[in-house]
């Protein structure tokens, strides 16, 4: 799983021009499903997720996690982090997992960190959505599944 994380003071979706999810400080999170990923995956990057600690805390240092603040996760899908843009000027998507593989594995993301007691939206899978958000700091990480050893 391939995910791109941002500390936000808002975000939200709309998918086919309704407003869907909606939050207030956080992380606005957009995941892309890998044809070799597992549920395996989504454990890992739910547990590193709910425990990044990229929160300033009363020294304004980054040391809270979303645990800590008691903030929200936006997780919108983005098959499009699975492109491959090696060859030719069109991106092959060859390894991202199938639709309903990766809808399957998104919503386990999901319920892993409500699991943990993260407020938890999310977009509408497979649909067109435009999503807004308020970078805080700017923080902006990128996360790998499979280069979690």
């Amino acid at each position: 799983m391939r995910l791109v994380v941002q500390r936000v003071t808002e975000a939200f979706v709309l998918s086919e021009g309704i407003k869907v999810a909606e939050i207030t400080a956080g992380l606005m999170i957009l995941i892309g499903i890998g044809s070799l990923d597992t549920e395996a995956d989504a454990r890992w990057v739910s547990d590193k997720l709910v425990r990044l600690r990229i929160f300033e805390d009363d020294q304004g240092k980054m040391n809270q996690s979303i645990l800590d603040t008691k903030g929200s996760v936006l997780l919108v899908s983005q098959f499009t982090l699975f492109g491959d843009c090696r060859k030719g000027n069109r991106p092959g998507f060859s390894e991202a997992a199938k639709p309903d593989i990766a809808n399957l594995l998104y919503e386990k993301v999901a319920e892993y960190c409500r699991n943990h007691g993260v407020p938890t939206f999310t977009g509408v899978f497979q649909t067109d959505m435009k999503v807004s958000l308020v970078n805080d700091g700017p923080v902006t990480l990128l996360l790998d599944s499979k280069k979690s050893f």
